[in-house]
């Protein structure tokens, strides 16, 4: 195979006719292979790729999208730059269809969380980044901006590519903020006080750019109809964790447990803290906070922690299921669900913050559901095994599995 060029900064090679880009998400990185992508670009700097999807169009409208936003389940947020009562006025929804009617003519801008739960087409966008972990995935956003909106230059903690779906937006980036660069006045959005572009680009359907967190950026539409699809990447904080590991510790603590020293020998002195105390305090620490098998399950239960409510999903029955791959349909796993598993022995799956142990037989069928977001032959295979099935339909408690339609 041929290699394609060595990239600008910032800019990757196109592959020509003559170069083979033969890695699915090749085409999205512009021709640069996923792990010359991880390398060079992945939490390091930017990368603008044109037409990363050539003729790419969002697969739902501008009205669907204000649709969503009006439904309860769903977060949404309005954003006014100008023409609210304050400036970067925020609303949160769900919002009646008389507000959109009410908006001014310029400087706002609509974003709905999550659009890939809700949305099938959407969330199949994600088949491109299958080369990151899913575990990482946060989701997808999408925005809608009349002309000269967006929500201010800001900066954001995780990894997200701006895939442009209709309209044209231009997007700046300041290479100078750092975490002491002073923000607005505002109570809840965190607007930078001061942006000085380092650079420029303007994004038209199908153009992406990559940023790495901590990069301050500001997006502004560029006359009416702009659309962009944000697919970001979650990168746990590290209070976050040290916090739910800790809380997880200690509702698994009895009351019983006790600091004890029944080698005690007499002082003389009293005020002191020796080193036999601090070794027994040390040692109960280590016991609770140190094990990497402790670590790891909890993480994986943390991980996969459910981030909305199912709403009463009915699931499909195993039955059910085996009857329509029997037919030759195409199963998706639902968007909102999280699973994910520890390749090792034991085998653990972890499914909405439960965890599982896997026995050796049931360990490929665990893979393929993790693994996979569209399900076929190689699903109903294992559901033909009663073993499998009885194994499946526990799991499938969760709703893991539905029809395209659902």
């Amino acid at each position: 195979m041929e290699m394609c060029a060595a990239p600008a900064v910032g800019h990757p090679p196109r592959c020509n006719p003559s170069q083979i880009c033969d890695h699915p998400s090749m085409q999205l990185l512009g021709g640069l292979t996923p792990e010359r992508f991880l390398a060079e670009y992945w939490q390091k700097k930017p990368l603008l790729v044109r037409q990363a999807i050539p003729g790419f169009r969002l697969p739902l409208s501008a009205d669907e999208l204000a649709g969503l936003a009006c439904e309860p389940e769903v977060e949404s947020r309005l954003i006014l730059e100008k023409g609210g009562e304050r400036p970067w006025q925020l609303e949160h929804g769900p919002f009646a269809e008389e507000r959109f009617a009410a908006l001014p003519g310029s400087h706002w801008t609509l974003l709905v969380q999550r659009v890939n739960h809700w949305v099938p087409q959407v969330a199949d966008l994600l088949d491109h980044f299958a080369f990151l972990p899913a575990w990482r995935l946060d989701d997808i956003m999408i925005s809608y901006a009349a002309d000269q909106g967006g929500v201010g230059p800001h900066t954001d903690q995780y990894d997200v590519f701006l895939l442009q779906g209709a309209g044209r937006r231009r997007w700046q980036i300041d290479a100078s903020v750092n975490d002491e660069s002073p923000l607005l006045d505002h109570p809840e959005l965190r607007i930078l006080e001061q942006f000085h572009a380092t650079d420029e680009w303007v994004l038209a359907p199908g153009d992406m750019l990559y940023l790495p967190p901590g990069l301050a950026h500001y997006g502004v539409a560029l006359g009416d109809g702009c659309m962009t699809c944000s697919v970001g990447f979650r990168a746990p904080g590290h209070r976050d964790l040290i916090t739910a590991w800790v809380d997880d510790v200690i509702a698994l603590l009895p009351d019983t447990l006790r600091y004890g020293d029944p080698d005690l020998a007499p002082t003389q002195r009293p005020g002191e803290i020796d080193g036999k105390a601090l070794a027994r305090i040390r040692e109960i620490i280590r016991q609770r906070f140190i094990p990497d098998e402790a670590i790891d399950a909890w993480f994986g239960r943390y991980i996969t922690q459910p981030v909305e409510e199912m709403f009463d999903i009915e699931p499909l029955s195993v039955a059910e299921i085996r009857a329509r791959l029997q037919r030759g349909q195409i199963l998706r796993r639902r968007e909102s669900a999280r699973l994910n598993y520890l390749d090792g022995d034991p085998f653990r799956l972890f499914v909405e913050g439960e965890e599982y142990v896997v026995p050796d037989g049931r360990r490929p069928l665990a893979r393929l559901l993790c693994d996979q977001r569209h399900f076929g032959p190689e699903l109903l295979s294992f559901l033909e095994d009663a073993g499998h099935r009885e194994w499946f339909a526990m799991l499938q408690q969760h709703a893991l599995v539905e029809a395209d339609d659902e």
